[in-house]
């Protein structure tokens, strides 16, 4: 095969990692290496409250993150779920795909992989996302202590459906040899019921990735893309030869017409084999309040720094 052009394709949080992943690619390394390392990178930026440490925690005031990764070339995959207490869920989901037969570990069983393989540990819940968590709380006149005495929290996780405290981030990219990796990373929706999964770590909802045909992940909304399979459809539309950007645009409509509790914002990446990319969102600004167009980032081993791009929006 010949020499590719390398190319990454990201959510717009991924943008700061995306000369790492890049000179990863410049050096010949492999997609696979490309995505983890960027993906890593995010996990531990405390700034970024949607992944890793300082991410959302759930109701309880704890950060459970979720992670998946997937090698385009065999399509094996391994991921993560409600995993507390670990900095880099993505190096775990890898570790399930190349140590075990499985695909994916949840809760107390990711735990115990994670300290088997030597696993970084970090406390993920930091000042900023604690006093946020600490403010819903009074929102609903609710205290630490006393949500923790509660029999029933579903009550008070349905206040939080309108809040805009979601968030991921993704990568997909293209090495010099042709071959396709992805990732996806999370802390999940913010203050969620404990034990909550969303797309994330659903290979086929939140993240697919089949280098014959190429990649596809989502952020946002995770309920729709796991009712939808919006990865793994996204993918299939690229092999029955539609261009990236039509699939991304059918993603988003076709998770408009799901029933769902608005505002119900989804997003998706899409990086074809021949490295066209696009994005899609059924949301104009990343929150009611702030009035920033959701965007993606996207490089190439030409570029000196990430490009920020527009989403395409799907009413």
């Amino acid at each position: 095969m010949a020499p590719r052009r390398p190319i990454v394709v990201a959510s717009k949080n991924g943008a700061t990692a995306l000369p790492a992943a890049m000179e990863i690619l410049r050096r010949g390394g492999t997609a696979l290496d490309a995505v983890e390392a960027a993906a890593r990178i995010v996990e531990a930026d405390p700034a970024d409250t949607s992944v890793g440490r300082g991410g959302w925690p759930n109701i309880l005031g704890t950060v459970e993150v979720d992670a998946s990764i997937m090698d385009g070339a065999t399509r094996r995959a391994g991921s993560v779920g409600a995993v507390r207490g670990y900095l880099h869920p993505i190096s775990i989901a890898r570790a399930v795909m190349e140590r075990l037969p499985h695909v994916m570990l949840v809760g107390d069983g990711a735990m115990r992989f994670a300290r088997e393989i030597g696993a970084e540990r970090s406390r993920l819940l930091t000042p900023r996302t604690r006093g946020l968590w600490l403010d819903f709380l009074r929102q609903v006149r609710e205290t630490p202590r006393s949500v923790l005495r509660r029999r029933e929290l579903a009550p008070v996780v349905m206040r939080t459906v309108r809040l805009e405290r979601k968030g991921t981030v993704n990568f997909i990219a293209i090495d010099r040899s042709g071959h396709m990796a992805s990732a996806v990373s999370t802390s999940g929706w913010g203050y969620k019921y404990p034990g909550r999964l969303g797309d994330s770590p659903v290979i086929g909802a939140g993240n697919y990735c089949d280098e014959r045909y190429g990649g596809a992940c989502c952020t946002g909304f995770g309920e729709l893309a796991l009712r939808g399979l919006t990865a793994k459809t996204a993918v299939d539309r690229l092999a029955a030869g539609m261009p990236p950007e039509e699939v991304a645009r059918a993603a988003i409509r076709d998770v408009n017409e799901l029933d769902a509790p608005r505002p119900a914002a989804m997003n998706i990446v899409v990086l074809a084999r021949d490295g066209g990319y696009a994005s899609a969102t059924n949301r104009r600004y990343t929150t009611l309040e702030k009035r920033e167009r959701r965007r993606f980032s996207v490089m190439t081993s030409d570029m000196s720094e990430p490009l920020l791009l527009d989403r395409t929006l799907v009413r």
